[in-house]
């Protein structure tokens, strides 16, 4: 290993705070020792995770208050330090982390907080993928249709939620009072997605939840067709399928399709 790659390898730990010869190599310069200039490149990457993670968890962080939020911030910092050259990625674990690690663990909403926060970023952020047209669809043979699968654009993420964050979040955002935290009996079905340069989100009935999430493992038009003759009648299932085809591509929500 060369020298700069030594140098450049111990300083990295000492900004990570592990263990490591940093100091020994640094110079003493005017009032400051080797030490204090170390920490304030420590100090300055710690300050910037957390202002990632401000930045990317905007309902989390009105909800819990600003000093809360910091010590959450740290917390994650040390149990999951950032892995990516990128710190777009650093929050990816924050709602896991929430879910198992006490005290959060015991406040359930604040990982569905967390995870809404960051399916909105992620949809913000997703490839731009092309988007499937109406009208791609008109040269598809009748015969054809039962063995069509679909593909979700790269924006779609879906979440199941007991807890009203994003009603919580829709608060944050516009600076609002926040709502108080309502807890639903069963999951609520949401789809989050992108179209053009803005986010959305809404909740689905039962149904629709199913559909899209057999659309996005590859399941065929026939077999969604069937699997909603949970809700409704056989001979008004395909035509509930195709209406929610014709939603999915209204919104942008469909990336094409294959036979």
């Amino acid at each position: 290993m060369s020298a700069l790659r030594e140098l450049q390898d111990d300083f990295q730990a000492y900004i990570l705070h592990a263990p490591n010869e940093a100091v020994a190599r640094v110079v003493e310069a005017g009032n400051l020792a080797a030490e204090e200039r170390l920490r304030v490149y420590a100090d300055a990457y710690r300050l910037r995770l957390l202002e990632a993670l401000e930045t990317d968890f905007v309902a989390l962080r009105a909800y819990l208050g600003p000093d809360d939020f910091t010590a959450l911030g740290e917390a994650y910092i040390a149990a999951s330090p950032s892995t990516h050259y990128s710190l777009r990625y650093f929050g990816r674990h924050l709602a896991g982390f929430l879910a198992r690690t006490p005290p959060y663990a015991e406040a359930p909403l604040l990982a569905e907080l967390a995870a809404f926060d960051w399916a909105l970023n992620a949809a913000f952020d997703a490839a731009d993928d092309p988007v499937l047209k109406a009208e791609d669809l008109a040269t598809v043979e009748a015969a054809d249709w039962p063995n069509l699968t679909f593909r979700a654009h790269a924006a779609v993420n879906r979440l199941d939620l007991h807890w009203n964050a994003p009603a919580i979040w829709r608060a944050a955002d516009i600076g609002a009072e926040l709502r108080a935290p309502e807890r639903a009996e069963a999951a609520v079905p949401w789809v989050i997605w992108r179209q053009d340069l803005q986010s959305f989100f809404r909740s689905l009935p039962t149904h629709e939840a199913y559909a899209l999430d057999a659309l996005r493992r590859d399941e065929r038009f026939a077999d969604i067709c069937a699997g909603l003759c949970q809700w409704f009648d056989p001979s008004d299932a395909a035509a509930t399928a195709a209406g929610l085809l014709k939603q999915w591509i209204v919104d942008g929500m469909l990336r094409d399709f294959s036979a």
